[in-house]
């Protein structure tokens, strides 16, 4: 199988919230003229607000608003001036205010992000290295990013694991003056904590381990004076920690805080700090409300509202746990994420809840994986206790019916989060269709596979037999796979849908730019297994083509594909692969990208997939009028005036001398491309080839070097009579000065014209190359499931380009 390119994450996003969007889960517009936080209009209807990150409800406090409004009368909207220069006359006693809260040096910022921006290039020098918790948030992950091209290395660790930080530490430590681990006090979406005790021993372990918290979602209903979660475990703040809080959300106001003890840190940020020093300052009137927040922080009424908003979080905590919905994590945090799975029943169930007049937020991809999409929801000192049980009363209602609505269950949402299950419930899906699982092509009858997918490449049902005997009972973990072979059918016995699946180890740096590669193929040659994981694939890891046949014209078709996505999950659930993969899809396939994502998939590009069926051409000249006038030039350049050079091959049997040769050239192809960076395939395959029928060789020996073999194709004649020049081997001492690769496509073509097979397919990669011989080009895209997004965001880390 050849690599995925990489991909632009944020086309992936926008994709992602493109369907969130047209299912009206997302980018809504609040209506009416007046606002009082218990209550949001939505298209014209009022639903009990259950999103605000307003936790005490100190954004519609009137003190807040009077010193908003004086503030505007005696300022202005605006003071237009950096604060490097002159602020405004309110700043001085906000900072002298959350200066108390802390009992720490502080620097107040436009908002976290832009302070998070300003901050770490500041305070992580050159010879400095980071490392990311998974679920840090965004605005922290965005600020690192450009410390890549300084050279500091970034790493990321699961999320909470004390463990892997550990082991992150030791090996930054001989490398690094300072380490910064990254992570939120309370993290946005399931509402957990960082282990902070914990990590202050690791800080006493390791001198060089410094901590950076953001902790914007702990902030003021939590701590003394408010100060938030970190604080009200630490009680002091240490040396090597600097902290984040906000002034916006549940703070009231508007703006971020920066905290540390570390009086050079503090002014070195105080003094400059990148967009803190030229960006504008904060309105007069966002100040002026954060002092008036700040003095209630500092008064012991905080605390009178932080046990309010207490006994309503346990009241919503006494409700669920009386339930059997998902509960994520279960604290006192006002945080609560119910799971809902794949998207659409997220979405379903978040429309549902809005006609019966309660409004939440979806969590969707990429703030949790895109199959842990589930409903965010948070309460406020605005909730009160009766619409807080008509919310859970609500949500017992509407949560089967979601689930039933888009064929799916409470246990496979639990075995999407990792959770056990309270109640075992059976398949949701009642269907005249049936659907076959089998173990080996075998039991499946030759004409039916053939005349559905097993008509390309090499899997059509002889290809798959001897794969099935190859990859097997083999020592390297690597070369041994599991085969799935599936069949759905109609109440009349029609297959609408065909395919099989494969359980293998593959490289997860396959959906990775090249530079990733070749830095995780160094680190392999000491853990051979660094950054590999499970993958249930459809095809395999060495076939090429479309591996799904599906009856579009059925009028059941997406019933089909229910019932085979429910049968993976079956296996899943055995066999708990990192990765579920479907591929060989039309990027353009609207109804099919649409289904997918809803399903909890992501779609990512392809390289360009190529065929080739215009043999209506009977010499070379007729040949090259089918070629276009800049590939006619390419052709005489570049192939024609090498043919001469070499002595071409076809044979069905090589000697063992002449095998060996072969591999070693296929291998030679393998570790000059970073591109495909798959596992070897074995010399059994090869040897495989040698014996079977189907396969022959295009061999290629140049005669100016004493007839010495510089190239080979290993090429696939299947049962539809298509032609499949399935691996290639170059000797790459030559092959640029001889175009060895062009003039071995161009053999192809001439071999598949003689033995009159009607089309040739090209496989993956090369487009370029394939397409100057005359092959058609047809972009291929993959879907992709991930169990959690942390290895792809890992080596997204590691990206050099």
């Amino acid at each position: 199988m050849a690599k995925i390119k990489p991909n632009n994450l944020l086309d992936t996003v926008v994709s992602v919230m493109t369907n969130a969007k047209e299912s009206g889960a997302l980018h809504l517009y609040a209506e009416g003229e007046h606002f009082d936080g218990r209550q949001i209009q939505i298209k014209g209807k009022k639903l009990f607000h259950f999103g605000t990150t307003g936790y005490l409800g100190l954004e519609q406090d009137r003190r807040l608003k009077q010193a908003a409004i004086r503030a505007v009368e005696a300022y202005g909207t605006q003071f237009p001036l950096s604060k490097s220069y002159v602020s405004h006359p309110l700043y001085a006693h906000l900072e002298s205010l959350m200066g108390d809260i802390y009992n720490s040096p502080v620097v107040i910022t436009k908002n976290s992000s832009l302070g998070h921006l300003g901050v770490i290039p500041s305070i992580v020098g050159d010879g400095d290295g980071v490392i990311l918790d998974h679920q840090v948030h965004w605005s922290v992950q965005g600020a690192v990013n450009p410390l890549k091209l300084r050279s500091v290395p970034v790493e990321m660790i699961r999320h909470n694991n004390l463990e892997m930080l550990e082991d992150k530490i030791k090996k930054l430590q001989s490398r690094c003056n300072k380490i910064w681990y990254m992570a939120d006090g309370v993290y946005s979406m399931y509402g957990d904590f960082a282990p902070v005790k914990e990590l202050m021993l690791l800080c006493k372990k390791y001198d060089q381990l410094h901590i950076y918290f953001d902790d914007v979602h702990g902030m003021s209903w939590k701590g003394k004076h408010g100060s938030g979660y970190v604080m009200s475990v630490l009680e002091e703040l240490p040396e090597k920690v600097v902290l984040f809080g906000t002034l916006s959300k549940t703070f009231g106001a508007s703006g971020a805080v920066m905290a540390c003890t570390d009086k050079k840190i503090h002014q070195k940020i105080k003094n400059f700090g990148g967009p803190l020093t030229f960006s504008v300052q904060l309105e007069p009137a966002s100040v002026a409300a954060a002092i008036a927040s700040a003095i209630i922080h500092i008064s012991p009424e905080i605390y009178t509202l932080q046990e309010e908003l207490l006994e309503r979080i346990n009241y919503f905590n006494e409700l669920l746990l009386q339930t059997n919905l998902p509960l994520i994590t279960i604290n006192d945090s006002p945080v609560f994420y119910i799971g809902a799975g794949m998207p659409e029943t997220g979405f379903n169930l978040v429309n549902r809840l809005m006609r019966s007049g309660f409004y939440v937020n979806t969590g969707i991809f990429p703030a949790v994986p895109v199959k842990n999409t589930g409903l965010r929801i948070t309460i406020s000192r605005h909730n009160q206790k009766e619409e807080i049980k008509g919310l859970v009363e609500a949500l017992e209602y509407h949560f089967p019916k979601a689930l039933e609505d888009t064929n799916t269950n409470l246990e496979r949402i639990n075995f999407a989060f990792g959770r056990s299950n309270k109640v075992l419930e059976v398949s949701t899906i009642k269907s005249a269709l049936t659907i076959e699982c089998f173990k080996s092509i075998e039991q499946i009858d030759p004409e039916l596979w053939n005349s559905t997918v097993g008509g390309q490449s090499f899997y059509d049902w002889k290809g798959l037999k001897a794969m099935e005997e190859i990859f097997q009972d083999n020592d390297p973990p690597e070369e041994n796979f599991i085969f799935y072979y599936f069949l759905v059918r109609d109440d009349k016995g029609e297959c609408i849908l065909s395919t099989f699946f494969t359980y293998s180890l593959w490289k997860e740096d396959m959906l990775a730019p090249e530079s990733v590669s070749k830095r995780l193929e160094k680190v392999r040659k000491t853990e051979p297994y660094y950054h590999i994981s499970t993958c249930l694939c459809m095809g395999s890891m060495i076939t090429e083509g479309e591996h799904l046949y599906l009856n579009y014209d059925h009028p059941k078709w997406k019933e089909a594909f229910n019932l085979l996505l429910e049968q993976l999950e079956t296996i899943e659930k055995k066999l708990k692969p990192q990765y579920l993969i479907l591929r060989d899809f039309h990027p353009k396939n609207a109804e099919i990208k649409s289904f997918l994502h809803n399903k909890g998939f992501l779609q990512l590009a392809m390289p360009e997939a190529a065929s080739y069926s215009n043999f209506d051409w009977v010499d070379e000249t007729s040949y090259l009028a089918t070629l276009s006038k800049s590939s006619r030039r390419h052709f005489r350049k570049e192939i024609e005036n090498f043919k001469d050079e070499f002595y071409v091959r076809h044979l069905v049997n090589l000697t063992n001398n002449e095998l060996e040769k072969s591999y070693e050239l296929y291998l030679a192809v393998k570790e000059n491309n970073f591109g495909l960076n798959t596992f070897n395939y074995p010399y059994s395959l090869f040897k495989h080839m040698n014996e079977a029928p189907q396969w022959e060789f295009i061999l290629l020996y140049l005669k100016k070097k004493g007839m010495q073999q510089v190239g080979v194709m290993f090429c696939y004649k299947n049962s539809a009579n298509i032609y499949t020049p399935a691996v290639v081997g170059m000797d790459y001492e030559f092959s640029r000065e001889y175009n060895v690769y062009r003039q071995l496509l161009y053999q192809t073509i001439l071999r598949a014209k003689e033995l009159g097979t009607r089309r040739i397919d090209f496989g993956l990669t090369a487009g370029f190359e394939k397409r100057k011989v005359g092959a058609q080009i047809h972009d291929r895209c993959a879907y992709i499931q991930a169990r959690d997004n942390f290895a792809l965001e890992a080596l997204e880390w590691m990206r050099k380009d």
